[in-house]
């Protein structure tokens, strides 16, 4: 085989479509795309939600509240589950993620005060309700707050 032999396969080149080339090409003046119509125009048939001006159904659906772009999820982990684990006693995020309670990797974890504490708890967490840093203080424990990172 040599050089001037090689040729691409049967079928695998083709020819791409010259339009607007004039009547003698086939496919001149309307460039194979007819007269007027959606298929004529630019931007195609494609646009999004149309319905062939049916009312589409974003604008039949009825619209109600909203979502607010600033607002900040808390992990929530109740006093009642930090007291059934007996052979802690000190609870930070790495310790919440070894025990399973927090998910995500930049999740923000909130203390609720939902149970009872009978030993002293050193607790640390984004946030506590009133009644969670309250039951850990009387128990003889600490509530410490610390920063989003």
């Amino acid at each position: 085989m040599k050089l001037h032999d090689l040729h691409p396969s049967p079928g695998s080149r083709k020819k791409r479509k010259r339009l607007g080339r004039g009547p003698g090409s086939g496919r001149g003046k309307t460039s194979g795309k007819g007269h007027k119509g959606v298929l004529a125009r630019s931007g195609g048939p494609n646009m999004a939600g149309f319905e062939g001006g049916q009312m589409p159904l974003a604008r039949r659906l009825p619209k109600r509240g909203f979502t607010n772009i600033f607002r900040i999820d808390y992990t929530v982990i109740n006093l009642q589950t930090l007291a059934a684990n007996e052979e802690t006693t000190e609870f930070s995020l790495p310790v919440f993620r070894e025990l399973g309670l927090l998910k995500g990797r930049l999740s923000l974890v909130k203390i609720l005060g939902e149970g009872d504490i009978n030993r002293p708890l050193v607790v640390e967490a984004h946030k506590f309700s009133g009644s969670a840093k309250q039951k850990i203080e009387n128990a003889g424990g600490q509530a410490k707050v610390i920063g989003r990172a």
